[in-house]
């Protein structure tokens, strides 16, 4: 099946979306919100989607993706995640810069062309930010799925995944350390979603509630899980 880079970017939009939320269909609003687009035009995309087998709809609930509509939101994400490690570590990218890149390429490339990338990186499971790289099978490697602003005083934990792409905010966040592999310390979390403040790498940093939303976390692999 021959899809457009629009209808690509929606089946794209609904999987992140889905996988953000813990149950339900999502929203016409929020796809739109994404996509920058009108709530009509959303609307009559979905039922193109629904017609093409890719997507089910109801009113009041939502929009959730088909088992084909997922088979191919894992494989434009697999395209989009391999590319940006390669632009960063075969072309020397900053982490900053590979996002939109590789939203570009993401729908131009061949199978075999995919598969090269996978080869020459080794058949990595994770892109730059943390995001799990789908196997060409479907698979989904472990993803980081506790936030930071969820954290307690004490805690360690590892930096796994960083969700926000705004490029002025990666280059701080990496300015500061903290970044997919850091291991960190919760120090303090102030009361009423107040700033929290942690070790990395010997030295303290304090990162707002917001910015903690965006960050999800590992925990440190003991002995017995090596």
């Amino acid at each position: 099946m021959v899809l457009s880079q629009a209808v690509e970017d929606y089946i794209k939009t609904i999987y992140t979306l889905e996988t953000e939320q813990e149950d339900g269909g999502v929203s016409t609003t929020k796809i739109a919100e994404i996509l920058g687009v009108s709530s009509a035009s959303v609307t009559n995309m979905i039922k193109r989607l629904a017609k093409m087998g890719l997507v089910e709809y109801e009113s009041y609930y939502g929009t959730t993706l088909t088992d084909a509509g997922e088979k191919i939101a894992l494989e434009i994400i697999r395209h989009h995640r391999l590319l940006e490690l390669y632009l960063k570590e075969v072309m020397g990218y900053s982490w900053d810069e590979v996002h939109d890149e590789a939203e570009n390429l993401e729908h131009h490339i061949s199978e075999q062309f995919e598969e090269r990338i996978a080869e020459i990186l080794d058949h990595p499971t994770h892109d730059p930010h943390g995001d799990p790289i789908p196997s060409k099978d479907g698979v989904l490697p472990e993803m980081a799925r506790h936030p930071l602003s969820e954290s307690e005083e004490g805690e360690k934990w590892i930096i796994g995944r960083v969700t926000d792409q705004d490029p002025e905010l990666l280059r701080y966040l990496e300015e500061i350390g903290l970044i997919p592999g850091a291991k960190i310390e919760i120090l303090e979390t102030a009361p009423f979603n107040g700033p929290i403040t942690i070790d990395v790498a010997g030295n303290k940093q304090t990162v707002g509630h917001e910015m903690a939303q965006k960050i999800f976390l590992l925990e440190p692999k003991t002995s017995e899980d090596k």
